[in-house]
């Protein structure tokens, strides 16, 4: 007994955008693809947002639509204390345009060693910069210290950072905290194996 193929998924393209017609609000304007979608894929979008540009206010409808679903959230039925004392934070989580959420920056310096062809490392410090701190001033002070190469680069998120030729975490903190008064070592963070480890 051969297994019998599953028939192929019937997927309706929108006539005015082209896109698959659950992706037209994704498009290049949403606003025309509304009439054609009312007419030929009523069950794809709820009745609220399609007949918004129909009824007369339609931006006020629209708004009222964007407003209930940013108000939608995932809960799983209990509530702590440690839910409601992280809710009362309002500086700490920032709303983005389109409901994302943007997490407050943690002021911190990270410390991280690369080793790189075996026996060469890199030791990069991130997070100077939140501290007033110029990097290219720290970058020359780190090199005369340690008597090694020492730059600024930009990370992998964009962001600058100094490298450092050679394993020098040894005795960086005490360094960092000396130099510049402003950067308590409480701030002062390791990666290890993956994991963020105090360095106090």
């Amino acid at each position: 007994m051969a297994a019998e193929k599953p028939a192929p998924v019937r997927v309706l393209y929108c006539g005015v955008c082209g896109l698959p017609a659950e992706y037209c609000e994704f498009g290049p304007d949403f606003e025309r693809c509304k009439p054609w979608l009312r007419a030929h894929a009523p069950g794809v979008y709820p009745d609220d947002l399609v007949a918004a540009s129909s009824s007369s206010g339609g931006d006020k409808d629209v708004d009222k639509v964007g407003e209930r679903l940013q108000g939608v959230g995932i809960s799983d039925g209990s509530t702590s204390a440690a839910g409601d004392a992280s809710a009362s934070k309002p500086g700490e989580v920032k709303r983005l345009p389109g409901g994302k959420l943007k997490k407050k920056e943690k002021i911190e310096v990270v410390i991280e060693k690369i080793v790189r062809n075996k026996r060469k490392c890199v030791t990069v410090v991130k997070g100077l910069e939140l501290f007033g701190v110029k990097l290219s001033d720290a970058s020359k002070k780190l090199g005369k210290k340690f008597a090694t190469g020492a730059s600024v680069v930009k990370g992998p998120t964009e962001k600058e950072q100094i490298d450092v030729q050679g394993d020098i975490s040894y005795d960086i903190v005490e360094f960092i905290t000396d130099t510049w008064p402003d950067v308590p070592e409480s701030a002062i963070f390791f990666i290890e194996d993956g994991r963020k480890v105090p360095a106090a």
